[in-house]
């Protein structure tokens, strides 16, 4: 049932102050000048306009239901994600700098719409549920503040004060409901930007005062040496059995950093801006290559979607605003929004890079979040400086092994490999969401094919049941592990939270060693025939894979590599120990001293949400008398 709107309006247009788009703008448009724009601003810009077509064409027109009336649906989900109204500020960007009436009349749309989300408290919710998350209101009131701020000329007199009336009761909201304790850190660090910019904007301050309340929390949450923003979880700063507190990559470059960001350089705070650079330094270290943000162990890991994380905002404006400090930061921006040009896939951004080759639909989410964020850099160009591709970020240039002490989680680079191995112990929610851990084999990346391993969570689990996309088929995980079924229980190295890494660099070659007991989802381990070695060699030619039982029964036992490879790449079984992979960049040949099989699936190949990957999974078994099993992977 449709909700009254806190203002008690039932619908903007009705009141009749909509007009045509020239007539609203006494000062002109903001001029897109394409020759004078940088080649990220322009990249910035156009993936923004084929984001906003995409999400125009999915908006619901149906006059006869109000419920969905000018909410943007996601065919994906079949469902209308209830913060969907934050598109309003990339649609007030585009109808600002083109001139065209169209994205105006989305944005009005849109907010009409949003009665649909309106708490009396004036608040918005996370889905048409009134008892729905509330929390999500920071995000909204950032993204009503910016199009208002920017682009606010468009609206009639009339109209702007009832969009200012609605975006006052929401940072209200904010105020009011957020403390030093409030849900998990990406919020309080949030709500830092949402307080001080409408304090601002609005000349109140009692907010911009309690904005600076929560600035002092900042020193709190950040790890010990890397300062990786934790929080993550809840309890926000409860420790693992190892000692770790909750740190989940995504949110932290997607959403957490930005707001961080933002409000230091619009405060002018020196002193934050040196502390947020280490910071960001810090999370560089995890970005791929490609521009990926690998976040295969992260606490949220259930919504790392290759490029980032499902529902955030995306790494735009922290990592270009900072760009005058480590030109880095810049690179990564841009590789990033590359990245996300790659994942569009009819109009709409995708959680990875095989939707389109496995026939799965995006989800919307993503693309109304990550619009914002591109909306945001254009807006602020005169504050972006060196955004380009001239530096290198970290992954590309470093060789050697990396060790966070903060998470057990190590980075090495050889020659083309890239790889990260985990046995980072925090949980989501405490349950059964195992992202990478167990010294598994968490990411395999090479310069010329790209990703060959991305972990995935041991099951694919709704945890978050409004905020992840559903598997299209049965599950599979794509975590590279050794398991073994007993009575149809699953036991595995990736559930080994004990599991014990140790790593020796001769300079020639990179060797992890691997110490884990074959553990079920319940925590509880083989009683007998349960310990398993592993190592990962790498050197600048191959990478190899050993897995090593140490007792007597360990021919139920398999090596499990799922290789990451999209539909329509050929794959050639060469002998029965070798299988060769086809894809356009070059040849990836596995080899085995054991027999190499090919998991029968009812598709060409398994898809897994996380992190949107598409895979052929090899097995490895340990034959009777064979208590070795070798694998290399080379690149021809």
């Amino acid at each position: 049932m449709k909700r009254r709107s806190f203002i008690q309006v039932s619908t903007w247009g009705s009141l009749g102050l909509i007009l045509p788009i020239y007539s609203c703008n006494k000062n002109g448009f903001k001029k897109l000048d394409l020759k004078s724009m940088t080649e990220f601003e322009k990249q910035s810009f156009n993936l923004l306009k084929t984001w906003c077509d995409a999400m125009i064409r999915d908006q619901v027109n149906n006059p006869n239901d109000s419920v969905t009336d000018g909410a943007l649906y996601c065919y994906a989900c079949n469902v209308v994600h209830g913060r969907c109204n934050d598109a309003v500020y990339p649609f007030m960007y585009m109808a600002d700098v083109t001139g065209e009436q169209k994205y105006l009349d989305a944005a009005l749309k849109l907010m009409d719409w949003s009665v649909n989300v309106d708490n009396p408290d004036g608040s918005w919710t996370n889905m048409i549920d009134p008892k729905s998350w509330n929390g999500i209101t920071v995000f909204g009131a950032i993204a009503l503040g910016e199009a208002l701020h920017h682009h606010g000329h468009l609206l009639s007199k009339e109209l702007k004060e009832k969009w200012d009336t609605r975006l006052k009761a929401a940072i209200e909201f904010v105020y009011k409901k957020f403390d030093m304790h409030f849900s998990h850190i990406n919020y309080r660090f949030t709500a830092i930007y949402a307080l001080y910019f409408l304090g601002k904007y609005f000349k109140e301050e009692k907010y911009i005062v309690r904005s600076k309340e929560f600035v002092t929390l900042i020193p709190e949450y950040l790890t010990t040496p890397n300062k990786l923003i934790f929080g993550e979880d809840k309890p926000d700063n409860d420790k693992s059995a190892k000692g770790f507190y909750p740190v989940d990559l995504g949110y932290n470059v997607e959403e957490t950093l930005n707001a961080l960001v933002q409000y230091a350089v619009l405060e002018k705070d020196e002193e934050l801006l040196v502390l947020l650079t280490e910071s960001m330094n810090g999370h560089l270290e995890f970005m791929l290559p490609d521009g990926a943000w690998d976040n295969s162990w992260g606490t949220r890991q259930n919504k790392w979607s290759y490029w980032g994380s499902r529902t955030t905002d995306g790494c735009q404006p922290a990592f270009s605003l900072m760009a005058n400090r480590n030109a880095a930061f810049g690179t990564a921006a841009v590789l990033n929004t590359e990245l996300l040009e790659r994942c569009t896939v009819n109009g709409l951004l995708a959680g990875g890079l095989h939707f389109e080759s496995h026939g799965v639909k995006p989800c919307i989410h993503h693309t109304f979040s990550h619009a914002k964020n591109l909306a945001f850099v254009l807006d602020n160009t005169a504050h972006i400086k060196n955004v380009n591709k001239a530096t290198p970020i970290p992954r590309s240039s470093k060789d050697g092994v990396k060790h966070f002490a903060e998470l057990d989680v190590w980075l090495a680079s050889r020659g083309p490999w890239r790889s990260t191995v985990s046995s980072y112990d925090q949980i989501w929610k405490k349950k059964y969401s195992v992202a990478a851990t167990g010294g598994s084999l968490a990411v395999l990346w090479h310069e010329k094919v790209g990703p060959l391993f991305t972990a995935s969570m041991a099951e694919y689990l709704l945890v978050e049941d409004y905020n992840q996309q559903p598997q299209p088929e049965e599950g599979f995980c794509l975590t590279p592990r050794v398991e073994r079924f007993v009575d149809e229980v699953w036991y595995t190295n990736i559930h080994d939270l004990k599991a014990k890494v140790s790593v020796i660099d001769t300079k020639e070659t990179i060797d992890f060693t691997i110490d884990a007991v074959l553990t079920n989802r319940e925590k509880e381990t083989l009683k007998t025939a349960g310990n398993i070695k592993l190592n990962y060699l790498f050197d600048k030619e191959k990478t190899t894979i050993k897995a090593v039982r140490t007792a007597s029964n360990f021919n139920k036992d398999t090596l499990v590599l799922p290789l990451v490879s999209a539909s329509g790449e050929k794959v050639a079984q060469l002998t029965e120990y070798k299988i060769a992979i086809h894809k356009k960049e070059g040849v990836v040949v596995i080899n085995a001293n054991v027999p190499l099989i090919i998991k029968k699936h009812n598709r060409e190949r398994i898809f897994n949400q996380v992190p949107g990957m598409e895979v052929v999974p090899i097995l490895a078994m340990f034959p009777e008398g064979v208590k070795e099993v070798i694998c290399t992977i080379k690149i021809i």
